[in-house]
């Protein structure tokens, strides 16, 4: 076997695959996967947005590329942003989440950025080999996939607050569906720019400009300072362990890895199968861990040390013991090891559509809990938190599962739980993925049907409020998984259904 790809849409699967195909490593593949995403799930991510990317090689280097949205505003001098739009985003009659969107909503991305470094210090192919099948997608079009017109049907209020947006996915007035061709040609524009100059121009120079000015004009942040001074950060990955084996994923100052280490340092504490009981117990006391210390320690030097330290864990973990998150993942592994894992986001995207750019900006300052009351907590140029949590699973050093999920407040659970799957149950990749789920959030306790009726009535008998999905629901998350038997080396991939994913392993 060549490699296995997971990514939250058949094409991108594919893009991935076909460079594994022509001789490409696991980056290569991720980048040309990453870049197709832009093309076939644009309200999720594209130029716009942000994202991580973890990569162990075959050598055993372990590195997390930071490429996320940081905080504008450089430069600015006591200037009132314009409100934020709230608007109401149905996942399901059971789960609406407020979104706030608009100029003030959007932050300095890094996407272009970021997979140009990661192409140039782990890939073996140029950028420009890797951008000519997403460009020509996007000139092209793309036929709208099921699960891709639920998105935008979810997303509908954001997608046509614009006239720019509501041009791209309501072009005649009415939302795209199933079958339709959705075209950005602006964006294939883009592409190929960005393959025969690199990502330069996006963050100096004209196109710069005019996108920061579109953004002022309407009461937004973002400066041409912020963009000029952006650039990928280079972090050691947060560690857990669990079962005997090491777990990698996303250290601060993003807060979902360090609390997934935390929950599976927990597990490992607790040395219970991680049933119904157990996992809500758990992701209980990590939601407690996510206080106002919490997140003013994420900027802190030491403090992924000082919060996994022993005895804090074993403390909890005595504890429970006497107690009885718009987004997109991939992940890519190849023959030789290497690994990447990648989650990308431009939130539930903005509506700010920069016209003739083909950059549909992130709404990440619009999150609630970000920026309390729209006020803009965050110092110009600091990355914002995030839940976005790439993971990687080392046994005895080599790579035994890659994933990540999409999901807001949701990853953490559904990573944990694929990993608990693969590692503790032993399901294949995507047995576990699609596997049904629970969340704890909000002091409730939200089940997939398929989730152990008893367990959950025990659960409410002891006062969890228990709220029954009527259906497998994307509220859930989107987790894109792959994994080596470590026994044969047999590479198999989770695409997750709940969100249109799909897997090819390429022999």
């Amino acid at each position: 076997m060549r490699g296995v790809v997971a990514a939250g849409h058949p094409q991108s699967a594919e893009a991935g695959a076909a460079v594994l195909r022509e001789g490409g490593n696991a980056v290569d593949a991720a980048v040309a996967a990453v870049l197709t995403s832009w093309v076939t799930e644009s309200p999720l991510t594209g130029p716009g947005a942000g994202g991580f990317m973890l990569v162990h090689s075959a050598a055993g280097e372990n590195r997390l590329l930071d490429f996320f949205v940081a905080a504008p505003g450089k430069g600015l001098e006591k200037v009132e942003p314009a409100a934020l739009e709230p608007i109401d985003v149905h996942f399901s009659a059971e789960a609406i989440q407020v979104f706030n969107i608009g100029p003030s909503s959007c932050g300095v991305y890094g996407n272009p950025a970021g997979v140009a470094e990661a192409l140039e210090r782990f890939g073996t192919m140029p950028l420009s080999a890797l951008v000519e099948r997403p460009a020509r997608a996007a000139r092209e079009g793309v036929e709208l996939t099921p699960m891709a017109a639920v998105f935008l049907e979810i997303l509908a209020p954001i997608l046509t607050a614009t006239p720019e947006a509501a041009a791209i996915y309501a072009p005649e007035g009415q939302l795209l569906k199933t079958g339709d061709t959705i075209r950005m040609p602006d964006l294939g524009d883009l592409l190929e720019r960005l393959g025969a100059e690199g990502p330069g121009f996006l963050y100096e120079g004209e196109l710069a400009a005019r996108v920061s000015g579109w953004v002022l004009e309407r009461g937004g942040l973002l400066t041409e300072a912020d963009l000029a001074s952006y650039a990928p950060v280079d972090r050691d990955a947060a560690r857990a362990h669990y079962r005997g084996r090491e777990v990698l994923t996303n250290p601060p100052p993003s807060s979902g890895g360090i609390l997934i280490a935390y929950a599976l340092d927990l597990l490992e504490r607790l040395g219970r199968p991680p049933g119904v009981r157990t996992l809500i117990e758990v992701m209980d006391r990590t939601n407690r861990e996510r206080t106002e210390e919490f997140v003013q320690g994420l900027h802190a030097e030491g403090y992924l040390e000082r919060f996994l330290h022993k005895e804090a864990l074993e403390s909890a973990a005595s504890e429970l013991g006497s107690r009885l998150g718009s987004t997109t993942h991939l992940s890519v592994l190849d023959a030789e090891g290497n690994c990447a894992s990648v989650t990308c986001s431009n939130g539930s995207c903005s509506g700010v559509v920069v016209p003739d750019t083909g950059i549909h900006l992130n709404n990440m300052l619009g999150e609630e809990d970000l920026n309390p009351g729209g006020f803009h907590r965050h110092e110009p140029g600091r990355r914002i938190p995030s839940m976005m949590a790439p993971t990687v699973v080392l046994r005895d050093g080599r790579p035994e599962v890659a994933l990540g999920s999409a999901g807001s407040n949701r990853i953490r659970s559904a990573i944990v739980q694929t990993i608990t799957r693969i590692v503790h149950d032993g399901m294949p990749a995507q047995e576990a993925v699609a596997t049904p789920r629970v969340h704890y959030e909000g002091r409730v306790v939200e089940a997939e049907p398929g989730i152990d009726e008893d367990a959950l009535a025990a659960l409410e008998r002891d006062g969890w409020p228990v709220q029954r999905f009527r259906e497998r629901n994307l509220y859930f998350g989107g987790v894109q998984a792959v994994a080596r038997d470590p026994e044969t080396g047999e590479l198999s991939g989770g695409g997750d259904p709940r969100r249109g994913g799909a897997a090819v392993v390429v022999e």
